[in-house]
């Protein structure tokens, strides 16, 4: 039965006989701490000037992992790691060009 259709007295009879219920669906708590968020922010920082291939995608991954885990500044997290990583790249190239003309 998809999620779309509901289900009628009669289609549910057998399983009601046999005892058998749909369980009751758990809401996932919020997370109180924002810890992989943190640790994803400080990766962007660290992003826009050291290694910023590495610590870009780490800071998105824990910013992703943090938002589905509930906090709140994860998906900011994620975004900052972006912009993080594509600045630190362009700050990078620009230094590469000056430091060889």
């Amino acid at each position: 039965m998809t999620a779309a259709q509901e289900p009628t007295p009669e289609s549910d009879r057998p399983a009601r006989e046999a005892g058998w219920t749909q369980p009751t669906p758990v809401p996932r708590p919020q997370s109180r701490t924002q810890i992989l968020s943190i640790i994803g922010f400080v990766s962007a920082a660290v992003a826009l000037l050291f290694f910023p291939i590495v610590f870009g995608p780490v800071a998105v991954a824990l910013g992703i992992i943090g938002h589905v885990r509930g906090e709140r500044l994860g998906k900011w997290a994620a975004v900052a790691g972006a912009a993080a990583m594509l600045i630190g790249m362009a700050l990078g190239a620009l230094l590469r060009a000056t430091m060889s003309a």
